[in-house]
């Protein structure tokens, strides 16, 4: 709620008057930070740093991807292996009884 009346507050303040009185000399604090190019570069430097944060963040998925990937055909392999079946070790024994 804080923020959306902050908002409201920037955006009526923002907005061209409706009188045609010259502006006051004396203006608040919130009017000249609204007024100067600081929210600007805030938003651009916190743009910045999310983008940078979620590249990374996608470029350590991507590894963790690759390496549960490969662990897996790792142990698929394994398994296959395991499963092979020598028929003919299996007459030949046969054949012995």
């Amino acid at each position: 709620m804080f923020s959306l009346s902050a908002v409201l507050y920037l955006m009526v303040r923002a907005l061209p008057r409706l009188a045609d009185e010259p502006p006051s000399e004396r203006r608040g604090f919130l009017d000249r930070w609204a007024h100067s190019d600081i929210p600007e570069k805030i938003d651009a430097s916190w743009n910045a740093f999310w983008l940078k944060s979620l590249r990374r963040f996608k470029v350590s998925v991507s590894k963790l991807d690759n390496a549960v990937t490969a662990r897996l055909h790792k142990i698929s392999r394994e398994k296959n292996e395991a499963k092979a079946i020598d028929f003919k070790d299996i007459t030949e024994t046969k054949q012995e009884d």
